[in-house]
């Protein structure tokens, strides 16, 4: 086909009429793309303090959560 236009975005071929399976695909890659997470960040506004205070939070979950790791692991 002459006009075809490349492709855009996320697909999934379906195979032998698998609808399901297809969409178990598609599910998988939007997940790992981060589309819906960056949809339900966008879909209310949020003050920049508000934004600085969870970056803060989920970094310090992230600090702690690797110090029982090492902690575990070492037994330190």
């Amino acid at each position: 086909m002459k006009n075809e236009r490349p492709k855009r975005g996320l697909s999934v071929e379906v195979r032998n009429g698998d609808f399901n399976g297809a969409m178990r695909k598609f599910k998988r890659k939007v997940n790992d793309d981060g589309i819906m997470q960056v949809l339900k960040e966008k879909e209310f506004y949020e003050k920049p303090s508000l934004k600085r205070k969870k970056a803060k939070a989920a970094g310090r979950a992230r600090w702690l959560k690797k110090q029982s790791k090492d902690k575990m692991e070492n037994g330190y």
